[in-house]
């Protein structure tokens, strides 16, 4: 991993959390241990689950994070906070616990994706980067996922850098996306730092350019004989783009080389591809793939593949990098426990809206996983002194008549949550990012398929134990 710039962004913090950092500090709290979770509450685009990315981002900052002396400077200038809280600052080392769910893992609502654990004032303070990199990249991630399902098998290409939200919009959504299953991305610079494939050929300006549409792909293949694929639709898909591309792609052959495709990006993509493949085949040249392109999602590919397009791969841009059918993954941070005088003590946040009432105490999330198919059945949050036996019966909600328990029997349960740091130490090792992409793949193929569907998906249930779910019930009835 290339390191994509040298910026501090220790200070990326939203204001508050440092008005109560301070405000710990000045009332004795500062140091008390507490316990963070971050989850989410809803999938976007009405779906099951999410994938989960944008971990090693968060490694990253937590390793480096520290104040510089304009930091302490600046927020000496603010006059509200005092100098014990500052001097804290300016000697701050990371020293919390962490736990998290791998990058590439299948998540679902209201279940801790990572956990922190320890002094109020750092849990607190890391809030906002935890946050902005494990929402930002989780939501691409599954956006693309989404758009790689529906391609059945095709690749997939991101190429959304130009209209993403900024640079770092560019770069991690490219990584986001290949976390989620895309084949490559156009952005250069993500191949550089990441070693995502990056992909490209022409614009319509390389076309424009030349006094003909059939100079400017004889220049094109003169120069990338080897990797030569054409933008037909400068001017004419059918009547121009193809012809004068056969043409090129058959004196190629006449100098022993072969074309690779042509890209379509304008105009009903379904019509022209299977002309434009009939034209192809007609000329011999089977061997010449179709790439489409313009303004596609998940649910404009599963129609042109139901359609009979004749393409073999997808370019996919704005609504992919901006996730823009539902840009903003909801994951939120919050205070699930304290330690007092050795004592654990459960906190809960309590709200008309069901939704919003948290799982109390330091937890552990574990996955359920059928011996015979090797498919999950569920996810349950026990405590974190619960071991769940799966050599012996276990009960669970029934996922489908919710009023039943279910006893499942010769099942595994397995952790989610690994450790990433102890005591402010990495002790977690990143994967490689092709690593964490086959991860994602198969951890996916331990999903039902009604589970994955686009619309009305079958609800993964993610069942609290006996003990938590009672604990819950008796702090909900303490604050009513």
């Amino acid at each position: 991993m290339t390191n994509l710039d040298n910026r501090n962004l220790s200070m990326l913090v939203d204001f508050y959390e440092l008005t109560m950092g301070n405000g710990f500090l000045e009332n004795g709290r500062g140091e008390e241990i507490a316990y963070f979770d971050m989850f989410y509450r809803k999938a976007p685009d009405n779906a099951a689950y999410a994938i989960c990315a944008g971990l090693d981002q968060v490694i990253r900052y937590l390793k480096n994070l520290s104040f510089s002396e304009q930091d302490i400077a600046y927020l000496r200038g603010k006059k509200l906070f005092c100098e014990e809280f500052l001097s804290w600052l300016k000697n701050f080392k990371f020293s919390c616990d962490v736990w998290a769910v791998p990058e590439g893992t299948p998540i679902f609502p209201c279940e801790p994706i990572l956990t922190v654990r320890g002094s109020a004032m750092q849990a607190q303070l890391i809030e906002t980067m935890i946050l902005l990199s494990m929402n930002h990249q989780s939501l691409i991630a599954t956006k693309a996922n989404r758009i790689v399902t529906a391609a059945q098998g095709r690749p997939v290409m991101e190429f959304g850098s130009r209209r993403a939200q900024g640079y770092d919009g560019a770069v991690l959504g490219a990584r986001a996306s290949y976390i989620g299953g895309v084949a490559g991305t156009a952005c250069t610079i993500a191949d550089r730092a990441f070693g995502i494939p990056a992909l490209g050929t022409m614009a319509h300006s390389f076309v424009q350019l030349f006094d003909t549409e059939l100079d400017a792909f004889r220049a094109y293949a003169k120069v990338y004989p080897e990797d030569c694929t054409l933008l037909v639709d400068t001017y004419n898909v059918l009547h121009s783009g193809v012809p004068n591309a056969i043409t090129v792609f058959k004196e190629l052959e006449a100098n022993g080389h072969q074309g690779k495709g042509i890209r379509i990006d304008s105009g009903d993509m379904a019509y022209l591809s299977k002309k434009a493949r009939k034209m192809l085949d007609a000329a011999g040249l089977e061997y010449i793939k179709i790439i489409a392109s313009n303004s596609l999602d998940e649910y404009i590919i599963r129609d042109l593949i139901m359609q009979g397009a004749q393409i073999d791969s997808f370019g996919v841009g704005e609504r992919l990098v901006t996730s823009k059918s539902e840009p903003v993954f909801g994951g939120v941070y919050k205070l699930a426990a304290v330690e007092k005088n050795g004592q654990m003590i459960p906190k809960i946040k309590i709200s008309e809206n069901i939704v919003k009432i948290t799982n109390p105490g330091f937890k552990t999330l574990w996955r359920l996983f059928d011996k015979e198919s090797g498919k999950a059945i569920a996810d349950v949050l026990t405590l974190h002194d619960e071991i769940i036996d799966d050599t012996q019966p276990y009960e669970i909600f029934d996922p489908v008549h919710t009023y039943k328990r279910k006893t499942l029997t010769d099942f595994t349960a397995k952790k989610l949550q690994v450790p990433i740091f102890i005591n402010g130490e990495c002790v977690y090792e990143s994967p490689s990012l092709p690593d964490i992409q086959a991860y994602c793949r198969e951890q996916l193929n331990t999903l039902w398929e009604e589970t994955k569907r686009f619309e009305n998906p079958q609800i993964y249930f993610v069942d609290l134990s006996q003990k938590l779910w009672d604990l819950k019930q008796d702090m909900l009835k303490k604050y009513h």
